[in-house]
């Protein structure tokens, strides 16, 4: 997930966050570090709303998976699988290119051309054009599919 310098760079952040050095980051580790940046008055709700993005304590493995699912900017798995899913009330496991692209460029966010040709190109599409969004979900979340 990360390079060995960019752990390094992770660890003296860690470092710095557990103020009681401890080997974990809790309220008052949080609370202290914004005081050392001049921030006093954070709520409390607002700092156990960050612990809670963790699935337990927060120690430094725990700090490298949230910062991993932060930087890559990706739901998990499952979310982006569901929302496939309502596009697809067949249950299929695809959905048309050409349906797909136009809902990309027309939607929310919206997707430029050379976006859209960018992550079909990353995709598994069918002689019918038809995308295996399964396949694009772990490619999403997970990086390029290995060639076996």
């Amino acid at each position: 997930m990360f390079e060995q310098t960019q752990i390094q760079e992770f660890k003296e952040a860690f470092t710095l966050i557990d103020q009681n050095r401890d080997g974990f980051i809790d309220k008052e580790d949080l609370k202290d570090t914004y005081a050392s940046l001049g921030k006093l008055n954070v709520k409390d709700n607002e700092l156990e709303d960050m612990l809670k993005e963790a699935t337990g304590p927060i120690n430094f493995t725990m700090f490298l998976n949230l910062f991993g699912e932060k930087l890559h900017g990706t739901d998990p798995e499952d979310t982006i699988l569901n929302a496939f899913k309502m596009f697809d009330p067949d249950a299929k496991g695809f959905i048309h290119k050409d349906e797909l692209q136009k809902l990309l460029m027309t939607q929310a966010d919206k997707f430029t051309p050379e976006e859209v040709k960018q992550m079909f190109q990353s995709s598994n599409i069918d002689t019918a054009g038809n995308l295996d969004y399964k396949s694009l979900c772990y490619i999403i979340t997970h990086g390029e599919e290995q060639e076996e």
